[in-house]
């Protein structure tokens, strides 16, 4: 799943800011919106996921956890991270940088996981998107030359035309966009000098940018970036130079944003992986590629997602995640800078399972997705190893079952139950009860189990930082973290059982969806929970109906005596 930045006001068409009397407090600086996520409902009536309860009534219990693995596939973890370093995950079998596959597994010095998306010739930052992957691959085969054989082809694989059709329907739509954003955002990006000057030395407020009168195209175009950021109360009332600093950051997150995506996600001729991974790569029944660079060129994502699901306090920062307690990453690389590819999931589930972790977190999908029978495969080999599969739901403010988001655990949509049981898909909801969709989020009353928070989540990033993402990427593993602590400390817990006990106790609401339909426009009808989690009602709901206590091995009485006999 690609990230969802910030750089709000521009790659949302402006949106309009509330308006508040209020000085807000820095969002860095501000400990009760870090953790707005662990909040109790019941209590400060906020939609968080009632963390520290959940740990105080299980604990109330009598019982210990026992430490959960969680596989977190993703763009990579910086493993060191001060806030991540004590709860990550370890070969124990593997010798760090020796050289050798210590453990017998298939992978060299896998000491904190493994990372499909490289080789020996380095990593995959920027990768094609899937669609460009298929139009490039099947162009030729069904838009030739020869418009007999075209349509013999046509008629012989009418899925592989479909799937094509659909990409190319995708690619010149997102290519024509993401050139025409780029194009936008850099003359913006250009011209911040110029806009700065308009204010002629004066802070930015709203008389000062309503006294403003253009003369040029270049001038209107000024007026208008700043008429749209004086409506944030964040920057209102700022020098030009901290206005200049600001906007300069958000451009350059907006370019780094669309940059790529126009140069090479959606570039024909751009295609990296047969140098730098080397492998077969329509082999999708080869598993032994790969390196353990465990971080990659850009973890922004995986350290952020590992952050959510297993962070700790770190001196001053007070960030944690939900099972901080409870789980160990283990960090899988499978998703680059673009979309990620089926065999590198397929490969990056079996070699989590494998190696021990209980659940694992997918912050990724896709429209298109041609290798989909090996991922689900994998799901079923992860289904039958006991292992819970945690997906974010998407972030195209879509209906996924008229808009399928792969990898699916439904083979057509319109299977009335998924194929497998293992799986939970998780929509993103916001600390705003009001608005408590985020409005990026996919839904669907079937296909969507449950919503967690997913805005203004703030975790580790890279280089031992903080910050604030959004996105479903950042709701599925408040869910991972979740399982992790039900799965620790009721250790015989099944992933139906889990997904079960967080759906039942979902905190529900009937609030305005603000959903593209007028028909289940309603928050508590666009997924099957109806609601956002809550750990401790999930962990008394498990508790109650599943839990079963690990037989107490009774030692013979004469074995006792003769334990203290001198």
């Amino acid at each position: 799943m690609k990230k969802i930045l910030i750089a709000a006001y521009f790659m949302t068409g402006f949106a309009t800011f509330a308006q508040t009397t209020e000085t807000p407090l820095d969002p860095m600086k501000d400990q009760k919106l870090m953790t707005w996520y662990h909040e109790d409902f019941g209590s400060s009536n906020v939609y968080g996921v009632n963390t520290q309860n959940a740990y105080k009534y299980l604990e109330s219990k009598g019982l210990k956890p026992k430490p959960v693995i969680v596989g977190v596939l993703d763009s990579g973890v910086e493993v060191d991270h001060p806030g991540l370093v004590k709860n990550m995950w370890k070969n124990p079998n593997e010798v760090p940088n020796n050289g050798k596959d210590d453990d017998k597994n298939g992978y060299i010095d896998d000491v904190y996981g493994w990372n499909f998306s490289g080789g020996k010739n380095g990593d995959i930052d920027v990768d094609n998107m899937e669609v460009t992957r298929v139009v490039k691959k099947y162009q030729s085969v069904f838009e030739g030359p020869d418009s007999a054989k075209n349509k013999e082809n046509q008629a012989k694989m009418p899925e592989i035309f479909d799937m094509y059709m659909k990409s190319k329907q995708i690619f010149t739509k997102k290519s024509i966009d993401a050139k025409q954003n780029y194009e936008t955002y850099k003359r913006i990006s250009d011209n911040i000098p110029a806009i700065i000057s308009m204010l002629n030395g004066q802070n930015l407020t709203p008389v000062a940018v309503a006294a403003l009168k253009p003369t040029t195209p270049e001038q209107a175009m000024a007026v208008s970036v700043l008429s749209q950021v004086v409506r944030d109360p964040e920057i209102t009332g700022k020098s030009p130079a901290e206005v200049q600093t600001f906007l300069t950051a958000e451009m350059k997150e907006a370019l780094d944003y669309y940059g790529p995506q126009a140069t090479k996600q959606y570039n024909l001729d751009y295609d990296p992986r047969a140098e730098i991974v080397g492998d077969k790569y329509d082999d999708y029944s080869e598993r032994y590629y790969g390196n353990n660079h465990f971080e990659g060129p850009d973890a922004t994502h995986g350290t952020h997602v590992a952050g959510i699901i297993a962070g700790l306090p770190n001196g001053e920062h007070v960030q944690y995640g939900v099972g901080y307690k409870t789980a160990k990453i283990m960090t899988v690389r499978a998703v680059p800078d673009g979309d990620e590819r089926d065999k590198d999931v397929a490969n990056a589930i079996r070699y989590a399972v494998d190696n021990g972790a209980k659940i694992l977190n997918m912050s990724f999908g896709k429209p298109v997705s041609p290798g989909r029978d090996v991922v689900w495969d994998a799901f079923k080999y992860a289904e039958d190893k006991g292992v819970l599969l945690v997906k974010a739901a998407g972030n195209e403010n879509e209906n996924i079952a008229e808009n399928v988001y792969f990898p699916t655990n439904y083979k057509k949509a319109t299977d009335e139950k998924p194929f497998i049981n293992n799986m939970i898909v998780v929509g993103a909801s916001t600390n705003d009860n009001e608005f408590l969709r985020a409005d990026f989020s996919n839904y669907n009353q079937k296909m969507v189990n449950v919503f967690a928070p997913g805005s203004k989540i703030y975790s580790t990033v890279p280089d031992g930082k903080y910050d604030y993402l959004q996105g479903t990427s950042m709701a599925s593993p408040v869910v991972a973290g979740a399982a992790s602590i039900l799965m620790a400390y009721m250790p015989n817990l099944t992933p139906p059982q889990v997904i079960e006990s967080l759906v039942k106790t979902s905190n529900k609401s009937s609030v305005n969806a603000m959903i593209n339909s007028n028909e289940n426009n309603r928050f508590d009808l666009i997924s099957e929970s109806g609601g956002v989690i809550d750990v401790r009602k999930a962990a008394e709901y498990a508790y109650t109906h599943f839990y079963k206590p690990t037989p107490t091995k009774i030692i013979p009485a004469q074995n006792k005596r003769a334990k203290v006999k001198k």
